[in-house]
């Protein structure tokens, strides 16, 4: 079974895609989970509650897969981000170590196509 398979078949509690989720594709990963938060009322962060309210939540992470908030949280180190800029920092780095980034930027993409 496929990863895109498996995410079609698990029980997520809103559409992936839908305006919870990526909205329609045009959202992922980061910004499907800063959609979760109010930078001027959530901040300081408390993680642990974070992740209890949203655990459950699809984050699209590309056109192919969908992972639960939890999994990606699973490898933030911070117990608290203090600001927005703190939380896609967090994120990015749990992204990366969790092996859920699939962005390496321009210059990866263009020297991947012999350019």
């Amino acid at each position: 079974m496929s990863q895109a398979d498996a995410d079609a078949d698990r029980e997520w509690p809103h559409d992936p895609d839908g305006e919870q989720g990526s909205e329609g594709g045009r959202k992922y990963g980061h910004a499907v989970v800063v959609k979760k938060v109010d930078e001027d009322e959530d901040f300081p962060l408390d993680v642990e509650a974070f992740v209890d309210e949203y655990g459950d939540d699809p984050i699209r992470l590309n056109h192919e897969r969908v992972v639960s908030l939890r999994e990606i949280f699973e490898h933030v180190e911070e117990r608290e981000f203090e600001d927005l800029v703190a939380m896609h920092q967090g994120v990015g780095r749990a992204m990366r170590a969790g092996g859920f980034w699939t962005y390496e930027g321009a210059d990866q993409f263009v020297r991947e196509r012999g350019e």
